[in-house]
């Protein structure tokens, strides 16, 4: 244990990990280190999670979180356990992106030692984006990356994530200011890359069913930034679409332009609806069980995809999806252009070169071919292989 000015600094080793997340133990890479910052006179609690080895100079990369009220209200809610998870689903964003190949030029062209990681920040509500406190807030977080590198020998890179938005000053973004006084923090809006990821798995995946995006029935549950590029996407292809949407503001929105939108007390009727896909991108929890179960009694549904962080509260609903006869992509798969944004934007600032975040857009179309060949191999073998497997053995 470490005291900076005000702040004090524990590093939880992998064993100290592995006791708060039984689940480390049965993942690819089961060593994670937690280093956390409580801001004494306020509360202000900053997890960072990384795979990355103490001393290693590897890149640990994973967006800066602060958690939203919907997560820290939640009555088992954990700041180093939430971390610990979402660093998990980076980790397997990386693995995957390395199994099918896919990358921006400069990533490609310069492969670097890159390892999972996250950054969550659980605030007090004076100190949220768009309160008093919240220039306070950024500063703390500030001082604790610059502190993690010190003390971890890791290079910590953090892009978009929730929380962030217009400061209380009217007119700074939370990511820009970040952005001016960290140099491992990245700016470009990885929302709309993921949800091309999202867009062109999904393309594939309903391609290898026989059902083309333009006659499609979608279900989108969530409709922020990624899900609202994912409405465009496949809207653009004459697909019918019904959106389920938490924030009253955005449902207006929706429903102005057209769109069949409906409040989250609608999402079971929705779910039980006759859509040919579901398409995940909330805050989390989307795919509880009883949302599983109701998917998985809908006879109308062929593929469940998206991007949504923490979506499966229960693992098991996967298989349980598969039982059923529905393809199921999981989320860090189909999330993985986010990370991917971040380090090309990483590289290019530290080689000194342009940044085109156009060249994202072109790598996830790697993703339709993958969401093609993985599903047909999965319906190939009468369900009996899982969609993970079946990419397994498509890229060996």
């Amino acid at each position: 244990m470490t005291t900076l000015t005000d702040t004090t600094r524990d590093v939880l080793d992998p064993a100290d990990c592995a006791r708060i997340e039984p689940a480390l133990a049965r993942t690819v890479k089961p060593r994670v280190w937690v280093y956390r910052y409580t801001h004494r006179p306020t509360g202000w609690v900053l997890s960072i999670a990384t795979h990355g080895e103490p001393g290693s100079g590897q890149l640990s990369l994973g967006g800066f979180r602060i958690a939203p009220e919907g997560r820290t209200s939640l009555p088992d809610y954990d700041n180093d356990r939430e971390a610990i998870e979402l660093a998990i689903g980076m980790e397997e964003k990386i693995q995957w992106s390395r199994l099918i190949g896919v990358g921006g030029p400069l990533l490609r062209a310069h492969p670097t030692a890159l390892v999972g990681g996250k950054c969550v920040l659980r605030p007090t509500p004076e100190a949220r984006v768009g309160q008093p406190r919240d220039a306070e807030l950024l500063d703390f977080a500030i001082r604790c990356f610059e502190d993690f590198e010190r003390a971890s020998g890791v290079r910590l890179t953090t892009g978009q994530d929730l929380g962030h938005g217009t400061m209380s000053d009217g007119h700074t973004s939370s990511l820009a200011y970040v952005n001016r006084r960290f140099h491992g923090s990245m700016l470009a809006d990885t929302s709309k890359p993921t949800a091309e990821g999202n867009y062109r798995v999904l393309r594939g995946m309903l391609r290898a069913l026989d059902v083309e995006l333009s006659r499609a029935r979608v279900a989108l549950v969530g409709c922020g930034n990624i899900g609202e590029h994912v409405l465009g996407r496949v809207r653009e292809e004459g697909a019918t679409v019904v959106v389920v949407e938490a924030s009253e503001g955005k449902r207006v929105k929706l429903s102005v332009a057209g769109i069949d939108v409906h409040p989250p007390e609608d999402k079971d009727a929705v779910l039980a609806s006759p859509v040919d896909a579901v398409v995940v991108n909330a805050s989390g929890g989307s795919l509880d069980p009883a949302s599983v179960a109701r998917i998985a009694a809908n006879p109308a549904v062929k593929v469940v995809c998206g991007s949504e962080n923490l979506v499966m509260p229960d693992p098991s609903g996967a298989e349980e999806l598969r039982a059923a006869g529905k393809v199921y992509c999981p989320t860090e798969l189909g999330g993985m252009m986010g990370y991917l944004t971040a380090v090309e934007e990483y590289l290019a600032a530290h080689s000194g070169v342009a940044f085109d975040v156009g060249s994202l857009f072109e790598a996830a179309k790697t993703l339709e071919e993958a969401g093609f060949r993985a599903t047909e191999v999965v319906r190939r073998s009468g369900f009996r292989a899982s969609f993970e497997d079946a990419v397994r053995e498509v890229y060996g």
